[in-house]
């Protein structure tokens, strides 16, 4: 019995480091929507958070403040509830501008990236990111027009 046990035990062991794993991943996510309302914060746990995010065709992310804790994976659950395309960019001003620059007044992103994702109207993807410090973010949408409509939020990281 001891030696199953211990399998077992180093089976977790892989899986959540596996999971842990420094940087930013991206997963899609195979649910149609999300099944809580949008949450402004999420408690940490030692796992993970999940926040559940809505973008629509007002040019508004919802919620329009989000905090998360540093040093935890934290997984947006980010859905589309409009009928054209959105994007869900995480980054400082600087990496929002960039975006926008690379972006050139198009109609969405050609592939999902490690800080951004796009989604299709009625689609739900996962953007998980594990934020290894303090730090004052936006999430933004940049097809053509939306960010500076004002389709943004804010990611404080504590």
């Amino acid at each position: 019995m001891r030696p199953l046990r211990l399998a077992a035990l180093a089976s977790i062991a892989v899986l959540v480091a596996a999971c842990a794993g420094g940087g930013s991943t991206l997963a899609p996510s195979a649910s149609a929507a999300p099944t809580a309302a949008p949450s402004a914060s999420a408690p940490a746990t030692a796992q993970a958070t999940r926040i559940e995010v809505t973008l629509n065709d007002t040019l508004r992310i919802e919620p329009a403040s989000m905090t998360v804790p540093a040093g935890v994976p934290v997984t947006f659950v980010v859905t589309n509830s409009g009928s054209i395309g959105h994007e869900f960019v995480l980054g400082d001003e600087a990496a929002q501008a960039e975006h926008e620059t690379e972006m050139g007044g198009s109609m969405g992103m050609g592939e999902d990236e490690e800080m951004a994702i796009g989604l299709d109207p009625g689609q739900t993807k996962e953007l998980t990111v594990t934020f290894p410090a303090a730090a004052s973010l936006l999430a933004g949408c940049h097809v053509a027009g939306h960010y500076a409509g004002g389709m943004k939020a804010t990611v404080e990281v504590n």
